[in-house]
């Protein structure tokens, strides 16, 4: 009983230890300026991370100390939190697998068009109940006025790794054949015809192609890469967590075995 009581603590101590790298990847993803624009997904997993790390402070404290009770209730809030990360997960992957980018001969950045985005991120993020205030979120952000500071010469901006939201949102798409005066402004006539965003850009700060579906697409592309990196770290935790917990319930198992065969004899 000792033994499997001690064995349950090492083995809570490893799932504390893999509540770290949750948390930790949570808090990355709300640090993101476009995650700080979509409210409801910034702390999801920040919460999960916080969630298993007092379940497992309950494990340890139950083996610790032999408490029985704690132990199951341990062993039954794991499983349950396991498998909502495990969701978690699946639903992540399913939705960032679509890319909507595309290459753009002789520049350094790709654009993105919407469509090539999952549905269901099109419809919970950037569908009309919900684009107006990530609209104005990103407006008061500073993701484009940086770009004026970073990029001088037309050169040096084309050949540029934009990310997807500086690509969708701080510029007009260059099918448009707008000229480059910065990166933020563009001038002459444009082929209006060629997309819908041509006619929407607007060199005012405030507007921009806020309003564009390469915007959107650009937001959707930042998540999309966001969560893949993201989604690494939490496979590898997850794996441990699995082979933590079984061990965990075949050393409680054991445990109410032995104090099974006590009693008996």
């Amino acid at each position: 009983m000792a033994v499997s009581n001690n064995l349950t603590a090492i083995l809570n101590f490893i799932a504390l230890m893999c509540s770290i790298p949750i948390i930790s990847a949570g808090i990355w993803l709300a640090s993101k300026p476009d995650n700080e624009c979509i409210r409801w997904l910034r702390w999801p997993l920040v919460f999960i991370g916080i969630a298993f790390l007092l379940v497992t402070l309950t494990g340890f404290v139950g083996a610790y100390w032999k408490k029985e009770g704690l132990l199951g209730v341990y062993l039954v809030c794991m499983f349950m939190l396991i498998v909502l990360l495990l969701v978690l997960l699946v639903l992540a992957f399913v939705v960032t697998r679509p890319n909507g980018a595309y290459y753009v001969p002789g520049m350094g950045f790709r654009e993105y068009r919407l469509e090539g985005f999952s549905p269901w991120l099109r419809d919970h993020i950037t569908g009309n109940d919900n684009w107006g205030g990530i609209r104005a979120c990103l407006a008061e952000s500073h993701i484009c006025p940086k770009l004026a500071q970073k990029y001088v010469s037309a050169a040096d901006f084309f050949a540029a790794h934009l990310s997807p939201i500086e690509s969708g949102c701080c510029k007009p798409p260059i099918i448009c054949g707008f000229q480059y005066s910065s990166p933020t402004t563009w001038i002459g006539p444009s082929n209006v015809a060629a997309d819908a965003d041509c006619a929407i850009w607007n060199n005012d700060p405030r507007q921009l192609c806020y309003n564009c579906d390469s915007c959107k697409a650009g937001l959707l592309g930042n998540l999309r890469e966001e969560w893949r990196r993201a989604n690494i770290i939490l496979i590898i935790t997850v794996v441990v967590l699995i082979c933590v917990y079984l061990i965990a319930c075949s050393a409680y198992k054991n445990a109410q075995t032995e104090q099974l065969f006590r009693r008996y004899k």
